[in-house]
């Protein structure tokens, strides 16, 4: 009779809300599958278009100019690659809606900066070829390429370092649950999320700049707090079911029930991120959308990665430990 009672009991305590937990760990396949999808997309289209990086990392030079109407594209860029022998990196056009103006961005590769005298005879060259549509110079800078490759090995450090120190602070906070796995694979998860991310950019053809950089770091603080919630929710489960209870038990259950609360905050701060992209748009602010949109995405895959990738990977692994002893 007390045997039955303890199962009646251990069973009521996995319900969540009156209803059986959600089965995360048991749908891990599918979680996996669909991310090693996404991840194989990037792969391929990194193979065709390659990874582009901007002049802040390559180092090279960029002109902006203001203009009104429509271009032919094609005319365009041919008259401004033959004003120069380096390579035409990019040739982006946006819209300035509070001025009505068109934005056109050039980008070029190359060590060398670009002289005021060959700015200046690219700009006559494009006023008179195309005199109906008001070109004007906006900006123009260069970086040197040692420069630049320098600020990238700066930014990859500071990622790593982020990385590195997330595992320990997890290792630490967490060390009656196996402290060390599960910060183990919170960092793959973050990796996760970072590649989804570096794809993203590589799929709509995106420069790697610095604003890629401060959405990686902004990421791995996002989803940490994310992982760190559903991990401190296991561990209040584990007390409250016992510590023989099934691992899997115990994870699909805490993961049910901060599953809403990470949903809600998560649309909230993709709704607050979307407001900032919408009024950049609107006002023009190239260097907000390239941060807002791909954060965006970030959030998205940082919810996703918290409860379907870094949680399943440490159940698995912590099973797969249990049943070897």
């Amino acid at each position: 009779m007390a045997n039955k009672i303890t199962k009646q009991s251990y069973e009521e305590k996995l319900l969540v809300r009156g209803k059986k937990a959600k089965g995360f760990y048991e749908h891990r396949k599918v979680f996996f599958v669909i991310s090693l999808a996404i991840i194989l997309i990037g792969i391929v289209c990194n193979f065709i278009f390659g990874t582009t990086l901007d002049i802040q990392f390559s180092g090279g030079s960029m002109i902006k100019y203001s203009y009104t109407g429509k271009l032919n594209d094609k005319e365009l860029k041919t008259l401004v690659q033959n004003k120069t022998p380096d390579d035409v990196v990019t040739f982006s056009d946006s819209q300035d809606l509070v001025n009505n103006k068109n934005i056109l961005t050039v980008q070029f590769s190359g060590t060398d900066t670009i002289s005021t005298d060959l700015q200046k005879s690219i700009t006559t060259s494009i006023q008179e070829k195309f005199p109906d549509n008001n070109f004007k110079l906006e900006q123009s800078s260069s970086v040197d390429a040692t420069m630049g490759f320098s600020f990238l090995l700066k930014c990859i450090a500071a990622v790593a370092l982020a990385g590195v120190l997330m595992v320990l602070y997890v290792t630490i906070r967490f060390k009656k649950i196996g402290g060390l796995s599960a910060g183990v694979f919170g960092l793959v998860a973050l990796f996760h999320d970072l590649a989804i991310i570096y794809f993203f950019y590589v799929i709509f053809r995106m420069p790697i700049d610095s604003s890629f950089m401060a959405v990686a770091l902004m990421l791995l603080g996002y989803s940490l707090n994310d992982t760190v919630v559903v991990y401190d929710r296991v561990r209040e489960e584990r007390k409250n079911l016992g510590y023989k209870a099934d691992i899997k038990d115990i994870f699909n259950v805490a993961s049910t029930k901060v599953m809403r609360r990470t949903i809600i905050t998560s649309i909230t701060t993709i709704a607050a991120v979307t407001t900032v992209y919408v009024t950049a748009i609107f006002f023009n602010l190239d260097s907000v959308k390239a941060f807002a949109l791909p954060m965006i995405v970030g959030l998205v895959s940082g919810c996703y990665s918290s409860l379907c990738i870094a949680g399943p990977l440490w159940v698995s692994w912590k099973k797969r430990s249990k049943e070897e002893k």
